[in-house]
């Protein structure tokens, strides 16, 4: 009855927590822009380098805070984003949901454009979103295998406990669906030595999750690499 309990109690947990807590720019926002905002969305680097030779401010922000390299992200437009960094764009700043360059690409599984960010400096390190996590938990939550690696290779902070007390690892499990690209996400964290034995706030570690939830292919993963 208890164990039934502490499952009922994070499964109803995991029912509040977004999928998708980014808010990109809607159709009308990106219509409306002008400006670098407007330059970065179409990823006219041209444009960005002769708007701000004119003096436009690069870390102009939108109604959310959004500055033109978020937007940039957002749009997947590359090249927007080294004009912009070229020009002195803060890479490292957070949106009004605390989002960063690395995050917002992170939890679009758009390898590429998180390559380039990571490239031109950005920090895979910094404490983000309103549940104080990481880009890496975010990837890891989703199962983006690709980026996770990518994250970890850049330094990303493995053991990060967000206010949920989950970290990536227990993400990866119990925000996951089990399937091959979260066992994957899972494997890239024990790999990188993740630590194995923190526990959620009901003090269960990822393999007593792994196991409620039904996902062997992750228990034994955790186990070969020495979970309790």
């Amino acid at each position: 009855m208890q164990r039934r309990a502490i499952l009922t109690g994070w499964m109803a947990l995991v029912a509040t927590v977004p999928v998708w807590s980014q808010v990109g720019p809607s159709k009308a926002e990106a219509a409306a822009y002008t400006g670098l905002h407007a330059a970065a969305h179409s990823g006219d680097a041209a444009k960005i380098a002769r708007l701000v030779a004119g003096g436009a401010p690069v870390n102009a922000t939108d109604g959310h805070g959004r500055t033109p390299l978020h937007v940039a992200t957002f749009a997947r437009q590359r090249e927007a984003i080294r004009a912009l960094v070229k020009a002195g764009a803060d890479i490292n700043r957070l949106e009004n949901d605390r989002y960063d360059g690395v995050t917002i690409a992170s939890v679009a599984d758009d390898e590429e454009t998180l390559r380039v960010l990571l490239q031109l400096g950005a920090s895979a390190k910094q404490t983000t979103s309103r549940y104080d996590g990481t880009a890496l938990i975010a990837a890891a939550h989703l199962g983006h295998d690709g980026v996770v690696r990518q994250l970890i290779a850049a330094g990303a902070p493995l053991d990060h406990v967000n206010n949920l007390h989950w970290t990536a690892v227990i993400e990866s499990i119990v925000l996951g669906d089990g399937g091959a690209r979260h066992q994957s996400t899972l494997k890239a964290l024990i790999d990188a030595g993740a630590n194995l034995q923190l526990t959620d706030r009901q003090g269960q570690t990822p393999l007593t999750l792994a196991k409620s939830r039904g996902y062997a292919a992750m228990a034994i993963l955790l186990e070969k690499a020495g979970g309790r």
